[in-house]
């Protein structure tokens, strides 16, 4: 979800603006993935290199997250998917932290899932599952891959198919970078706050024009 901010300059917006009307495209972008059948969705929201930026843009952020959490406790029932926030919420408030528990409690029954990736990082969640191996007993020559593909966070969703990175840069800058190993990537110059279903419609058109050859012919 790259560009809020972007989007908001070109517009002589504050970034803040940027950030809320992203907001909203992405209540709108993820309704719309699970009512065409996405059984996972994970989304970008706060890297643990978001910190860096200026304070007041990280108490927007998270005060717009507040508010999604406040809406979902209300509105959850016209959402058909569960919700699982991933990362290291160690460092959020209580009160978030209370918030968000409860909003993974909801919907629990749902097959489609959206995660939510909160102060996260590819790298930190490495260690995050090397460390929760070692807790398992496993010994450094006993690990395999299988191992560590259960103990990273979305373990329960699989490996992505795809991911999309909006804004125009070319990387992944940290994210799901185990996961990553055969999704096929498609960038796009657009801003996030611009994208919207037609260009999911587009992926999915640019994902079945690919042939995946897993490291074979």
């Amino acid at each position: 979800m790259d560009g809020n901010g972007r989007w908001a300059k070109k517009r002589g917006m504050p970034r803040e603006y940027g950030h809320k009307v992203g907001s909203a495209t992405f209540k709108k972008v993820c309704l719309y993935c699970c009512d065409i059948g996405f059984q996972a969705v994970t989304v970008y929201a706060f890297s643990t290199e978001n910190w860096k930026r200026p304070p007041h843009e990280v108490e927007t952020i998270m005060g717009i997250l507040d508010d999604y959490l406040e809406e979902l406790k209300r509105d959850y029932p016209k959402y058909h998917n569960r919700f699982r926030f991933i990362g290291d919420l160690s460092v959020l408030t209580p009160a978030l932290r209370e918030k968000i528990a409860y909003v993974e409690s909801l919907n629990a029954q749902e097959p489609q899932v959206l995660n939510i990736a909160l102060n996260y990082g590819g790298r930190a969640e490495m260690v995050h599952a090397f460390r929760r191996l070692a807790a398992e007993g496993k010994g450094a020559d006993d690990i395999t891959e299988e191992d560590i593909a259960h103990a990273v966070y979305t373990a329960e969703c699989g490996d992505p198919d795809m991911i999309v990175r909006t804004g125009g840069d070319l990387r992944l800058s940290n994210f799901l970078l185990w996961q990553a190993a055969y999704a096929e990537l498609y960038f796009t110059e657009k801003l996030w706050p611009d994208f919207g279903p037609a260009d999911v419609d587009e992926c999915v058109r640019e994902f079945y024009s690919r042939k995946r050859r897993w490291g074979g012919l």
